[in-house]
């Protein structure tokens, strides 16, 4: 195996086996560290080069001040005393052409501190250059800084200084320095960890919370404090428990519903299979009353197909990924009033559409506007009639029926919802529950009325246009845009009748 696996898999464990207040600390740290050391190092930089600029400069102005004076005529190349430039720690030394090479005795009595003078003394002396600044090492290490600089007369004047208190200093300087950082980094990382551990805070009451939910399903919003990123994000959790929340009472809800609903033609099913079976007992029915059972025993398997399709179609919360696709909303609404009047053959339709396009699922489509269409046959006393118009998106359907009552109106949509005049006429109470929630899908809205002379009008709005959508646009762009998740709002829809 080769080291690259190993080495990715150990950075790997290190770095998410360390924790996010930990990984904030060590981050704190190296960078409180970096900023110590740049500062340090150009503190140190800065004040060396200052010092060396302060020291030629007080050298070269002592040299210059004694060439210039007229006691220089008296002092010979041999023993030039320092208290001549009024400074005990100054070397002198004179460089004449043709003389040989000077030599400045550093320290009185150390024949190893000792500087010789190279050539940029001599080109000072010989007239060649007009001043010499350098740092020259002697045999055991020592450096000096020497000054050259020329004389009235013949030659050059030379002076050195030592350069060991400015070392010293330095030296007491970077260890200053180098002490205050490292106790920089330290409280660095101390108020790094301090920081962390106090502003992921939140963080971990978050995490505790879903910790929590997770353990008992208990979905408690938790508290939020601030206004900050953290604030966001436990408000983003809360309202995400709130569609949790909601999803699950109406999935409860549903279920129960269905289950209530579900009981009495399973009850009558059994109730009749089992008349069925002691009269098969006893000797059996007759023709026509063994017909009627049977009959009746395929309507109520009808009835129950029906309400599992029903139950179905509302399981559908989100918007699945069926055909989806350009549908002219006027077919659709012919397709279905041709279904309906072999339904309700004694019930007439009036039908007024024009085109009107958009992009959605036919089928579903289809069903609702069937839904529609059943509903207000029902209610549709005998030979009525029934009004349909499709103009600019708006499609209306009006009975001729006795409308619905004010009690009613804010429930039509509800699921299982039926009012009192519907509890005695065959259906699930889920008819108008999948219009709303197929229009929702479609980014429509859907209203139920009275008509002002007699009947229940609805009237269901879909986005769209009178012409068909350009065929290089994507069906599935245009769903997503038009048709938002599915919300039902109360946690509730369902239908007058149905």
């Amino acid at each position: 195996m080769s080291e690259q696996p190993f080495a990715a898999r150990v950075r790997e464990a290190t770095h998410y086996r360390r924790s996010l207040a930990s990984r904030v600390t060590i981050l704190t740290t190296v960078a409180v560290a970096l900023t110590v050391a740049g500062v340090a190092a150009s503190a140190y930089f800065t004040a060396r080069v200052q010092m060396q600029q302060s020291l030629d400069g007080s050298l070269l102005s002592r040299a210059q001040q004694a060439a210039e004076s007229n006691a220089l005529s008296s002092l010979t190349a041999q023993e030039v005393p320092s208290w001549a430039l009024g400074a005990a720690d100054v070397r002198i030394a004179f460089v004449v052409p043709g003389r040989r090479q000077p030599v400045i005795s550093a320290e009185r009595g150390a024949a190893e501190e000792q500087l010789v003078l190279g050539d940029p003394e001599v080109a000072v002396a010989v007239g060649q250059s007009t001043r010499s600044i350098r740092t020259v090492r002697t045999p055991n290490g020592a450096r000096y800084r020497v000054v050259a600089v020329p004389t009235d007369g013949q030659g050059a004047l030379v002076l050195a200084q030592s350069l060991r208190p400015t070392e010293q200093t330095l030296g007491r300087l970077g260890l200053v320095m180098f002490l205050f950082g490292l106790l920089g980094v330290v409280g660095a990382g101390l108020t790094g960890w301090a920081v962390a551990r106090n502003g992921l805070r939140p963080v971990r009451r978050l995490t505790a919370a879903a910790e929590e939910i997770a353990r008992t399903e208990k979905l408690t919003p938790i508290d939020v404090e601030g206004n900050d990123e953290i604030a966001r994000l436990a408000t983003a959790f809360n309202a995400m428990l709130t569609a949790l929340a909601a999803s699950r009472d109406r999935q409860r809800q549903l279920v129960g519903d269905a289950s209530h609903e579900l009981r009495t033609p399973l009850t009558s099913l059994r109730t009749n299979i089992e008349l069925l079976r002691q009269a098969d007992a006893a000797g059996g029915l007759d023709h026509d009353a063994r017909d009627e059972l049977l009959a009746d025993v395929g309507a109520q398997l009808t009835e129950m197909t029906t309400l599992i399709g029903d139950l179905v179609e509302l399981a559908r919360d989100e918007p699945l990924p069926h055909a989806v696709g350009p549908v002219d909303l006027a077919e659709v609404i012919d397709q279905a009033v041709r279904r309906v009047r072999l339904r309700a053959p004694g019930i007439g339709f009036v039908v007024e559409t024009s085109s009107w396009w958009l992009t959605g699922e036919q089928a579903s489509l289809e069903r609702a506007v069937t839904n529609l269409l059943d509903n207000a046959a029902k209610w549709s006393p005998p030979l009525g009639q029934v009004t349909v118009t499709l103009a600019d998106g708006e499609l209306s359907v009006t009975d001729e029926g006795d409308g619905i009552a004010a009690e009613d109106l804010p429930h039509v949509f509800d699921r299982f919802y039926r009012s009192r005049e519907s509890r005695s006429l065959p259906g699930s109470g889920l008819g108008l529950a999948i219009v709303h929630q197929v229009v929702t899908r479609h980014g429509g809205t859907v209203a139920a009325t009275n008509a002002p002379d007699a009947g229940a009008r609805f009237v269901v709005r879909l986005p769209g246009s009178p012409t068909p959508p350009a065929p290089d646009r994507a069906a599935d762009d245009l769903w997503e845009k038009s048709a938002p998740p599915f919300s039902s709002g109360s946690g509730s829809v369902g239908t007058l009748e149905s």
